[in-house]
């Protein structure tokens, strides 16, 4: 029986720790990680926790080894932070789940990842990285635009204010995420259309949609966008949709062709937002999606499909391990 290893980052750990809400914001939840470790138990495997990165250090100078860890480690600090355990991993030759250090370090600067996106063809809206005040002054992109940390997640440093309609707010704007995140803005043309999430699995020539969701965020939310609040307190607020027919197959080949051009691995999510023209724009991708069966949004949409949690896992689970027999 393989004896599976798991990371993560346990959102109440940091939380101890004097970090705030929002600081931990992409962390697990125990509920996660019962979740996690009861499934790929019954799916046959030996568990055992492992925690952070950190945990993960200690574990392996002991002398531990696992035939493959389950990685949905976030990280804390530095713009490779998701990067740190599978690069750990791989100096050691244990094998996981999931995408590699390479892929994990591009995709979390989203300026970056759409500079790969953009070179291959793929639609994404039109876009300027902001490294320090003196940026903000020469961007030449017309207003609407919209403006975000360039490598956070969970919506973090997305708010109200975050759809910009003149170079007053932008400068605003611009210097309050600078001083707030500490890193550059990612400042892009408003893309007004639908907003869809698309799950995938599998690996390359492998990967496949498993079910693309619309996210609505409807006049009862206090803010119109998916900002950090917007998805906290998502229930009363957010409407989430599967959609079908000649929408789900554009999005589902724009999110396979993204996924397969940064080379992720296993399973995750791309977003994308329709244009004024509307055509399915890449806004991101998380090759580290959230997993918690109830309310992230990948196990909702496979759930919308007819695909289980159980199925789900299972699905991740055998990519990885085909990679591991090749």
């Amino acid at each position: 029986m393989l004896k599976v290893g798991l990371t993560y980052d346990l959102r109440s750990d940091y939380i101890k720790l004097g970090f705030t809400d929002e600081e931990t914001a992409e962390y697990d939840s125990e509920e996660t990680i019962e979740a996690l470790d009861k499934t790929i138990t019954e799916l046959g495997y030996t568990t055992q926790r492992i925690g952070n990165v950190f945990s993960l250090v200690d574990r392996i100078s002991k002398g531990e080894r696992w035939d493959l860890v389950f990685n949905i480690c976030e990280g804390m600090h530095g713009i490779g932070r998701e990067a740190q355990v599978p690069a750990l991993l791989d100096a050691y030759s244990i094998p996981y789940v999931f995408s590699d250090p390479m892929v994990l370090a591009l995709t979390l600067h989203k300026g970056q990842t759409k500079r790969v996106i953009r070179d291959y063809g793929i639609p994404t809206a039109d876009f300027a990285i902001i490294e320090s005040v003196n940026d903000i002054f020469n961007i030449q992109l017309p207003f609407p635009l919209f403006a975000k940390p360039v490598a956070e997640g969970t919506g973090k440093g997305i708010d109200g204010k975050s759809i910009i309609y003149s170079p007053t707010e932008l400068e605003k704007v611009c210097h309050t995420l600078l001083n707030k995140h500490k890193q550059p803005v990612l400042v892009e043309t408003y893309l007004p259309g639908r907003e869809f999430t698309v799950g995938i699995v599998g690996t390359g020539e492998n990967a496949k949609a498993i079910g693309v969701m619309e996210i609505i965020i409807t006049p009862r939310a206090k803010e119109q966008t998916y900002s950090y609040h917007t998805k906290e307190n998502w229930k009363g607020i957010v409407e989430y949709t599967l959609i079908k027919g000649e929408m789900e197959t554009i999005c589902s080949q724009t999110a396979i062709k993204a996924w397969r051009c940064l080379g992720c691995r296993d399973g995750g999510r791309v977003d994308l937002k329709l244009d004024s023209a509307g055509i399915p724009n890449f806004i991101e991708v998380n090759p580290l999606a959230g997993l918690n069966p109830s309310h992230s949004d990948m196990p909702m949409l496979a759930r919308y499909n007819g695909i289980n949690y159980h199925q789900l896992i299972k699905l991740i689970l055998d990519s990885a391990m085909l990679r591991q027999n090749r």
